[in-house]
């Protein structure tokens, strides 16, 4: 038999994954997802040096 390899995967932007969590906020708490997509694009003062995992 032959082993079929799976296609490569393309990783998401990071302006789709910051609109994912912005829709995804905003139906959660009746928010704006425009205001919440700006929230989440200004730096980050206090933890800025903290990267998240991948």
């Amino acid at each position: 038999m032959l082993k079929t390899s799976e296609p490569q995967r393309k990783t998401p932007s990071l302006k789709a994954v910051l609109r994912a969590v912005a829709s995804s906020t905003a139906v959660e708490t009746g928010r704006s997802v425009v205001e919440l997509e700006q929230k989440l694009q200004q730096p980050r003062g206090r933890f800025a040096h903290i990267k998240l995992a991948r």
